[in-house]
């Protein structure tokens, strides 16, 4: 009798106990999930945690209480119990899950890929048939995936080969293509990446040549940013990448799609400014810092991008968001679609680059588009006239309405976000773009953006995001020329910058952050009868352009040749030679081709017939 009494104790006992460590375990779970979101709703968490724990204390108490003193079962207080456990670890699942992908989003190492390429009528078909024949790759040594990794994978498979340097890629594949080598080390993602690279067949990379091999490197980035929150004015730039694949891995962004903002948490003020991929600035990461188009900096990874950026325009780029452009189809999808109104018709390839069958067509006019449109919309520059009918050609197309129509997708999905109001449709957001997108915000600089948030949607009260936050467009001014580039050996298209436009748009952006005061307008005109136009600082900026090229004298007489070339700063050595059918007195020759930006030469041999 008293051992059944004691089994049947112990069985009455076995609930409470199990109850109780399951509501322990279950609470400080909690506890540490919300520990994680640091910087959102700081004492509510902190109200949370002390109540967690007293109803710890109550359920210890209280089941203490039952097992010494009242041996009945409390079927109600174990149902809650169970139900309390369960809602916590529920809860406590989901805040780990949101809080993962946003992790995973953010990050301190970069990903390299170098690949090993050969023409496709090449018979080798992996690194095991690279026994023969040349190699070629990069000669700058701070290329990680140009230098340093072809040099590793040489030495790692005991790569036997003869080996070769070369300036610049372009080279580099030229003498691919030529035959000059038999194989080259390249970035990942190369035929996207060097699709738009001027020169010889680079545009059909992707059916000239095959990859045997490809190594994959993580680099620990050095992070300056002293920062935990969000609190004070900072820069942020947008980098698009163009890859075949869904997942941001693997993929090198092309400096086609650059977008640099500036914004004030506290007084929501936002400057935004899109960069024209050919405009001719300093490269931080070419020897010299010499001078070409923005988008080249791209084959030397992001750092060299912002660094270049961060020169030329005298302003700290704090942070960078990598954003692969199918991660848009699925940022805009997720939310449901995003209003737009769209400047012209027009028609576009699919975010798997179709055309035929896939492809996108947008009318003019206020549209909600879907992903595929807003990415059309973000990425058309042409009229694509080949491929569409009149109705769907018309209108100006070039890089600049590109960037205005980057900036009016990016508003309008800033403007839906803030009707984002449920937990499942945030967490769909965020597991959508966590593989397509990559910063170096740190996580909790990330969450802090909630504050951001919480702030602008208890000010707008049915407001527009871009009526409530203030969005100042910026405008680098400039003009067209052609400048020869040693690279491609030929005269390219360059946009020139205006130093004034370039000044007034930096100005502009150290007013907003801080570092520089404004200068308060005395004077305002308005009429009533002429519609308010938006003033975009830096498009009305000129003045002198500030860059020189090396003029053609060929013909020309020994003074005016010399005349010439000082009036662009340049000093000239004279070479005579007293043979040739040509006229006496007059330039054969100039060391230096036309076209040449002048700034980087210091003379020009002139080769001049003296008979």
């Amino acid at each position: 009798m008293t051992k059944n009494r004691e089994s049947n104790r112990r069985r009455n006992i076995l609930p409470y106990f199990l109850i109780f460590f399951a509501i322990f375990f279950s609470s400080f779970y909690m506890i540490y999930s919300i520990s994680l979101l640091n910087g959102i709703e700081n004492k509510i968490r902190m109200l949370v945690s002390i109540n967690l724990i007293i109803i710890i204390l109550f359920c210890l108490f209280y089941n203490c209480r039952i097992i010494l003193h009242d041996r009945k079962k409390h079927v109600l207080y174990l149902l809650f119990c169970f139900f309390y456990t369960c809602a916590l670890t529920i809860g406590a699942n989901s805040i780990q899950k949101a809080y993962h992908v946003i992790d995973k989003i953010s990050t301190d190492t970069t990903k390299y890929y170098s690949s090993l390429i050969t023409l496709k009528e090449s018979k080798a078909e992996g690194l095991s048939d690279v026994q023969t024949g040349t190699i070629g790759y990069l000669k700058d040594e701070a290329s990680i995936d140009g230098n340093q990794m072809p040099k590793e994978i040489i030495k790692k498979e005991k790569l036997k080969n003869k080996t070769v340097e070369y300036e610049n890629y372009s080279d580099l594949l030229r003498a691919l293509i030529d035959k000059k080598v038999d194989y080259v080390f390249v970035p990942g993602n190369y035929t996207l990446l060097f699709a738009n690279l001027e020169g010889k067949d680079f545009d059909a990379l992707a059916e000239k040549t095959k990859v045997l091999y490809t190594k994959e490197k993580k680099v620990t980035q050095e992070n300056t940013n002293t920062k935990t929150t969000l609190e004070k004015p900072f820069t942020i730039l947008i980098m698009g990448v163009d890859s075949e694949n869904e997942k941001l891995e693997g993929s090198t962004f092309n400096g086609d799609a650059l977008m640099l903002l500036t914004f004030d948490p506290k007084t929501l003020n936002t400057t935004i400014l899109s960069i024209p991929r050919d405009s001719y600035v300093p490269i931080a990461c070419f020897a010299g810092q010499k001078q070409n188009k923005i988008t080249h900096a791209a084959f030397y990874g992001a750092d060299c991008m912002m660094q270049t950026i961060s020169n030329f325009l005298d302003i700290k780029i704090d942070y960078y968001v990598k954003i692969n452009f199918k991660g848009v189809v699925k940022l805009v999808d997720q939310l449901g679609g995003i209003e737009v109104d769209v400047p012209y018709s027009f028609c576009e390839q699919d975010s798997n680059r179709h055309f035929g069958k896939s492809t996108i067509y947008v009318k003019k006019g206020l549209q909600t588009l879907n992903g595929e449109q807003a990415l059309a919309l973000a990425r058309n520059r042409k009229s694509n006239a080949n491929k569409c009918s009149k109705e769907w050609t018309e209108g100006l197309r070039n890089d600049f309405v590109r960037g205005q129509n980057q900036q009016l997708v990016l508003r309008a999905s800033l403007n839906k976000l803030k009707e984002v109001s449920s937990l499942d449709t945030l967490y769909g957001l965020l597991n959508s773009i966590s593989s397509s997108m990559e910063t170096n915000m740190k996580t909790s600089e990330i969450l802090s953006l909630y504050t951001i948030g919480k702030d602008i949607l208890v000010k707008s009260s049915g407001t527009a995001m871009e009526d409530l936050v203030g969005f100042k467009r910026l405008y680098l001014n400039g003009y067209d020329d052609y400048i020869y580039d040693d690279r491609a050996g030929k005269n390219l298209y360059e946009y020139i910058l205006y130093p004034n436009s370039v000044k007034a748009v930096s100005n502009a952006m150290k007013i907003n952050l801080g570092l520089q005061k404004p200068i308060l307008e005395k004077e305002f005109v308005f009429d009533a009868n002429e519609e308010y136009e938006e003033l975009i600082i830096g498009k009305q900026d000129r003045g002198s352009s500030g860059t020189f090229k090396i003029p053609s004298v060929v013909g020309l007489t020994e003074k005016s040749a010399v005349q010439k070339m000082k009036s662009v700063g340049v000093d000239t050595v004279i070479r005579y030679i007293t043979e040739g059918t040509e006229s006496s007195g007059k330039v054969l020759r100039q060391s230096v081709s036309a076209g040449v930006e002048a700034s980087g030469v210091r003379e020009v041999i002139l080769t001049i017939l003296k008979k």
